[in-house]
């Protein structure tokens, strides 16, 4: 009896004595996960604080290592985390596959736009899918990043697929009357000088030069204002010249004027 009484005390004390032991491993365990710094993660893992560094935008300021990967060894099986435990809030942050275009996390804006992308551009770029829908073109059947290719942000110049009107016309000119998202949709700015018209235009422009009337000097803009193919009425500059009597007869100005580019009677 006094034996077994021995032995139920020696293995009381050894429990208590195993979970004193573990309490302390527990809380040492706790308190080195405590104390880790960035400066420690960099001991092992060398590429990543570079990354950061160099490309990790708000990863960079707004968060330290231990932020996102909990704890050496992880906390959890995982140890990398899911966007969305940090990005929420806006339609793009819905998005199911955040690692289709951010394949890495210690440079999140370094993108690589892979397949066809419409409708994960458009989270973020509405206003342009706004426009698309709004004016019908070629450009609207075609996947964002078929022209925004490889890197975000990237914009091609009109040139790299379209032939220009001349040969003398540069991206810059393109754009001086095509938006890319409505390029059909031509608005014309003031001082468009008559080249960049006669290259489509050449007997209009041939005509013009060679009739010595004042439309010879005009600009182009100055009556087909606004948009493409837009023609004034004579009337809207020159008003009624000719006695009530002549327009009674004749009352179209074509009807004497051979047209607007050759006034030749």
């Amino acid at each position: 009896m006094r034996e077994n009484k021995r032995l139920c005390r020696l293995g009381l004390g050894a429990f208590v004595l195993l979970g004193w032991l573990a309490l302390a491993v527990g809380f040492s365990t706790q308190a080195e996960a405590a104390v880790l710094q960035n400066a420690d993660c960099i001991k092992c893992h060398e590429a990543q604080p570079r990354e950061i560094a160099e490309k990790g935008r708000a990863h960079k300021t707004a968060v330290n290592c231990l932020d996102c990967h909990i704890g050496h060894p992880p906390a959890v099986a995982d140890a990398i985390p899911a966007c969305s435990m940090c990005h929420a809030g806006t339609p793009h942050f819905d998005l199911p596959n955040c690692a289709q275009c951010h394949t890495n996390a210690h440079t999140p804006l370094e993108l690589t736009l892979q397949g066809d992308l419409v409708n994960e551009c458009l989270t973020c770029h509405m206003p342009i899918g706004q426009q698309l829908a709004a004016h019908p073109s070629a450009h609207k059947d075609v996947a964002c990043n078929f022209c925004h290719a490889d890197t975000h942000g990237y914009v091609p110049d009109c040139v790299q697929c379209h032939r220009p009107h001349s040969p003398e016309q540069t991206n810059a000119d393109c754009a001086s009357c095509h938006g890319a998202h409505k390029p059909l949709h031509v608005v014309y700015d003031d001082d468009l000088p008559n080249m960049h018209c006669a290259a489509c235009h050449d007997v209009a422009n041939e005509e013009l030069l060679a009739n010595p009337s004042k439309h010879q000097s005009l600009a182009c803009v100055y009556c087909h204002q606004d948009k493409h193919m837009m023609v004034p009425l004579c009337a809207d500059c020159h008003g009624s010249p000719h006695a009530p009597g002549i327009h009674a007869k004749f009352p179209s100005c074509g009807s004497c004027h051979n047209t607007a580019h050759d006034l030749t009677y």
